[in-house]
């Protein structure tokens, strides 16, 4: 049996919502010929634990180094002085680093890996390579556009791009070409084309739901028009494009414009509905009472609620995240207006926009207009959006399973 390494990035929870799609697959088509370890930290070494109840053994916490949160996505100023000095509890970057490395080297030594997987992990390719193990790297990102107000980030990128290039397959999570959203997220060099593979968008593939319809997909039947407006990400993330989304809401632009806002929360006190006539309601009191709604606030959709908001909806408001745009722009054909965070955000909406398949805000302004325009040219998106459906590859987690048997072969 083969011993495969899977190191999870522990900022956001794209990395983990993609190692573990690849690790249903692994299991579906690999059965009993590999025996799988995963490494993280933080609130993805607890959501490991919870995924593997059974296998505590194979999940291995080491601390790695991340950001500190600010109120706008991580804080440049405390994360720079956390280098090497004890910042809000965290011990100075450095020892983080040094202690990482250091840790991840005796795992390496003590499991004797076969191969190893690392979706964001980049000091992990140095240690493969280092002890001569085959190594793959997971992303959507190497050496993405900065912009002008970013231009201080440019050393870290090359950083990491010089530390993702030491992976012996560089798998993008992704389309191929011209239908790669991350694209201006990557900017391989020529030299590393032999060792790039664009797979796919990580999927477990179509899900027949069952359940009965909830009062919430109950109240959104019949409904001419709404938007779906997405909050997603991690602490900070979230925060703040809960209050750009907030900004946008108090325009009087927007009094007579329908929105559903899925606060990825499980926090049922945040479920409420907003009528025409301005009062609130629960969700089954709006639907008993048949209210003409206007907003709804919903803290944590099912995996069928949400499937049935993106079918309804007639655009959806995100923040650029990789894995919402694929499943919005290619999964539903859907178009998209995008309020950035980071410039990865940025990068993707703007490709969306260069390809007419949604628009970039950055203003209530143009988040209102984006709204008018989306409106008026709804027909000119959905031919577009139906192109690139038509070429929307889900099937990254086999095609990556597939790879991973030949490297364990080879």
């Amino acid at each position: 049996m083969k011993k495969i390494g899977g190191f999870i990035y522990p900022w956001g929870n794209g990395h983990f919502t993609r190692m573990m799609h690849l690790d249903k697959t692994i299991h579906d088509t690999m059965k009993d010929e590999v025996e799988m370890h995963y490494t993280s930290s933080g609130e993805i070494y607890q959501k490991l634990l919870q995924r593997f109840p059974q296998k505590k053994y194979k999940i291995h916490n080491i601390e790695m180094p991340t950001p500190i949160d600010g109120r706008k996505g991580p804080s440049i100023a405390l994360s720079s002085l956390n280098f090497l000095l004890p910042v809000s509890g965290r011990p100075p970057l450095l020892s983080v680093v040094t202690n990482y490395l250091r840790n991840e080297g005796r795992l390496y030594n003590n499991q004797k890996f076969d191969l190893v997987i690392n979706d964001g992990d980049v000091g992990s390719n140095a240690i493969a390579q280092r002890r001569n193990i085959k190594c793959m790297f997971i992303t959507n990102q190497f050496r993405p556009r900065l912009w002008a107000s970013r231009f201080y980030l440019y050393p870290g990128v090359v950083y990491v791009s010089k530390n993702i290039e030491k992976a012996t397959k560089i798998v993008v999570a992704d389309s191929p070409p011209p239908y790669t959203i991350c694209e201006y997220n990557l900017n391989f060099p020529d030299k590393l084309k032999e060792k790039i593979v664009y797979v796919g968008h990580f999927s477990n593939g179509k899900i027949v739901y069952s359940e009965p319809k909830s009062d919430t997909e109950k109240l959104i039947e019949n409904v001419d028009s709404f938007g779906y407006w997405m909050i997603t990400g991690n602490k900070s993330t979230k925060n703040i494009t809960r209050e750009n989304y907030e900004k946008a809401f108090h325009s009087p632009e927007m009094t007579s414009e329908r929105r559903i806002i899925s606060h990825a929360n499980n926090d049922p006190s945040l479920d409420k509905v907003l009528g025409k006539d301005g009062k609130t309601y629960s969700i089954s009191e709006a639907l008993e009472k048949k209210i003409d709604w206007i907003r709804i606030d919903i803290g944590f959709l099912s995996e069928q609620e949400k499937d049935t908001v993106l079918n309804s909806c007639k655009y959806a408001v995100i923040n650029g995240s990789h894995t919402a745009m694929g499943e919005i722009l290619g999964g539903k054909a859907k178009p998209i207006i995008g309020i950035p965070v980071y410039d990865e955000h940025t990068n993707q909406i703007k490709w969306a926009q260069d390809k007419n398949l949604g628009i970039l805000s950055t203003t209530v302004k143009q988040t209102i207009k984006a709204i008018h325009q989306i409106n008026r040219d709804y027909n000119k998106y959905q031919e577009n959006l139906l192109e690139f459906s038509r070429n929307y590859t889900t099937d990254g987690t086999k095609n990556t399973a597939k790879i991973i048997s030949e490297m364990l072969e080879d």
